[in-house]
């Protein structure tokens, strides 16, 4: 059985791994300038001229990075609030911590004049900020002593901080020059706007540290999605590792939704798709949460750029008109 469990996550991984490679393709070779695979590989080899060489490492690399690093990101802060929470239908956006990284922002925006040399560091930290504050909040609003996190209860709450902090972001845009709320209102839907290499290399250092941790603490995950008892049994201090796995998400979260806008649904439904897949167990799940993650982000992105050119769609919104049914269904089956 084990046998053909491993069988199954290897063969699921090459598909997956085979989709993304597609996807990728496509993505590099397609648009107002169009480049032929073969173009496109020998480019990325070095052996393009000066205009295709251009074009794909000034504009079309960067930006594909971005996205399949922030679907991973993403993916992996849904799947480890899932895992802590124990709730289904844990979310970074719909628990509010995208709302809570775009108000800090924001703020950031309106009152600390930032001189675009140190703007990629600064950015994400704001955004981190905004990120654990909110989560903070919603936790601890939802966390019963008797029963603990009330899974119901943290998801009304963090739509209902989402609302809210999405509301005072929207006021704060009326003290905003134009250039300030053109950039609000494309993080707002979710526009992939950080792709440069500076901020290919932020979010690479942000996914070293954070996956390393994952994967190590892979069987705690394990043992946090069972009861309490169970793990405080076994020798797992809750409070710490929660509270460590809530900081890792917080992380992967915010750095990705500071240079991908405000992106939802990625890290519900890839976790969900994962398990479907290959089981509930972490060592299966997450390495395919990954992948999906990045086929999510860079195909929704890819199909934004194609549909309408040269504006392009978001690409959180084509991710929320996926995900906002999936979510719906998940809420029929969960509640």
């Amino acid at each position: 059985m084990n046998i053909n469990k491993i069988t199954r996550q290897w063969f699921v991984m090459v598909a997956l791994i085979m989709l993304l490679f597609i996807v990728i393709i496509i993505s590099m070779t397609t648009g107002d300038f169009k480049m032929a695979p073969n173009t496109f590989l020998r480019t990325l080899f070095g052996a393009g001229d000066e205009t295709e060489t251009m074009i794909l490492y000034e504009f079309r690399l960067p930006r594909l990075l971005i996205t399949i690093m922030g679907g991973v990101a993403l993916a992996l802060s849904g799947a480890i609030l899932q895992s802590i929470t124990k709730n289904p239908l844990a979310d970074p956006g719909i628990m509010g911590i995208n709302a809570g990284s775009g108000f800090f922002i924001a703020l950031l925006m309106i009152f600390i004049p930032v001189d675009s040399s140190n703007f990629i560091y600064v950015l994400p930290l704001f955004s981190m900020m905004g990120a654990l504050i909110t989560i903070g909040v919603v936790l601890k609003l939802s966390y019963d002593k008797e029963t603990g996190i009330n899974p119901v209860k943290m998801i009304l709450i963090g739509i209902g901080l989402s609302t809210a902090l999405s509301g005072a972001m929207m006021m704060l845009t009326s003290t905003f020059n134009k250039e300030d709320v053109e950039f609000i209102s494309k993080w707002l839907g979710g526009e992939i706007w950080g792709d440069s290499w500076s901020f290919v290399i932020m979010l690479g250092v942000i996914l070293l540290i954070c996956l390393p941790y994952i994967m190590q603490k892979l069987t705690v995950l394990n043992i946090l999605n069972t009861h309490d008892h169970v793990a405080t049994g076994v020798g797992v201090n809750l409070s710490v590792e929660r509270r460590n796995a809530v900081i890792i998400s917080v992380l992967l979260c915010a750095g990705a939704v500071s240079v991908c806008g405000s992106i939802a649904f990625v890290g519900l439904i890839s976790p969900h798709i994962a398990r479907q897949l290959v089981g509930a167990r972490h060592e299966r799940f997450i390495p395919v949460t990954i992948v999906i993650g990045a086929i999510l982000l860079s195909f929704a992105d890819m199909v934004g750029r194609l549909l309408i050119s040269p504006a392009g769609i978001p690409a959180g919104i084509l991710v929320s008109i996926i995900g906002a049914p999936y979510f719906l269904y998940l809420m029929r089956k969960n509640l």
